[in-house]
């Protein structure tokens, strides 16, 4: 029995989408962020979509594995950096490029022997306050990495905290204000730097720098809140769908669902779905989320559950059982269904559960 959901990933969306990337990046070196399973569309996948970029970032040691398995052989940045000081052993074997963001990270390089020399990059901490080294103490775990055999510093790095806002220059912490701190910091650094995520990258070209990290943006969803992907040419690279699994007939005046939190205003036609919380729909989507189906826009009515969701089907009256719901992709963003559950399309990318079937096109 096949149950009627599927995830389909299109391959040709993600090299659309990083070549988008590219053409903003303009001379820049692109790391392709694949973290987090490729933000749900799988790892192996983005080795194919992405296959022209020059690098991926991601931060997990076996993705990192798993993609030098499958024949990558480009280099690979890890944004966390390594955890162990058996980490090192893989990271030497693998041939990895990590982030260095911590002293305990140092002591541990200045303890290993590699069979080769180590890139690494090294994060600033210019005011997000998550990694990196204070500007105060940038300039000694320079110099200690510097005299560390087996190491070589090849560019230095800063992650944006407001980049994704459209006022980002009346942020608290805002990307001007970063970048003077970064730049403070590293006086007297003439080699690369790596600044721009996705947000930075499509909003503040005056970051510079001399590599980018696009991340959602190569998925075909916003880095924006309240700018669609598509003001930038990118298109979705996942699609999520649903059969129809039953049509119920309501009354009007009757409740629908767990909590009957939703009453038929008029007769109502509603179309169970096979989709729910345990397929990576979240469950806090509102009445309203729009799902399309029968060539048009219907909203998600009741409480979602965990295996199914309800919409309104009353003013498509040609749509019975047997047919395909979409509940994002290329006529519902995921950011449209995010926004009306209150987060952000990253977290329902990341989210798709392993028991959604995944089919590939492009």
């Amino acid at each position: 029995m096949t149950r009627p959901t599927l995830a389909t990933i299109d391959l040709a969306a993600m090299r659309h989408n990083l070549a988008v990337a590219r053409r903003y990046a303009g001379t820049r070196k692109v790391w392709a962020v694949v973290k987090a399973n490729a933000y749900g569309h799988g790892l192996e996948r983005a080795l194919h979509g992405f296959a022209e970029a020059d690098g991926l970032a991601l931060l997990d040691l076996d993705e990192a594995a798993r993609a030098r398995d499958r024949g990558w052989r480009k280099p690979i940045l890890l944004l966390e950096g390594f955890f162990t000081l058996d980490d090192l052993e893989i990271v030497d074997g693998l041939r990895l490029t990590p982030v260095v963001h911590h002293v305990a990270q140092v002591e541990m390089l200045a303890t290993f022997t590699p069979s080769a020399p180590i890139d690494v990059y090294v994060k600033v901490n210019s005011g997000m306050n998550r990694l990196g080294f204070a500007p105060r103490l940038l300039a000694g775990s320079l110099e200690r990495l510097a005299a560390t055999a087996g190491v070589r510093i090849v560019a230095l790095m800063t992650h944006f905290a407001n980049a994704d806002r459209q006022d980002a220059a009346a942020a608290p912490c805002a990307v001007a204000e970063q970048l003077r701190a970064f730049d403070a910091a590293c006086d007297g650094w003439d080699g690369p730097r790596c600044l721009a995520n996705s947000a930075a990258l499509l909003l503040h070209p005056q970051v510079g720098g001399d590599a980018v990290r696009p991340g959602i943006a190569l998925y075909g969803a916003t880095a924006a809140a309240g700018r669609p992907a598509s003001v930038w040419g990118l298109a979705p690279a996942m699609t999520l769908t649903a059969g129809v699994l039953s049509v119920q007939r309501l009354a009007t005046g009757e409740a629908l669902g767990y909590g009957s939190r939703w009453r038929a205003a008029r007769p109502s036609r509603i179309g169970v779905l096979a989709c729910g919380y345990a397929d990576g729909y979240p469950r806090h989507a509102t009445d309203g989320t729009p799902v399309w189906i029968g060539g048009q826009r219907v909203p998600l009515v009741g409480r979602v559950s965990m295996d199914m969701i309800t919409v309104d089907l009353t003013d498509v009256p040609h749509v019975d059982v047997g047919a395909t719901a979409e509940l994002w992709g290329e006529h519902v963003a995921v950011d449209e269904v995010a926004e009306a559950c209150g987060t952000v399309g990253y977290e329902l990318l990341c989210a798709l559960a392993r028991r959604v079937p995944v089919a590939e096109r492009g």
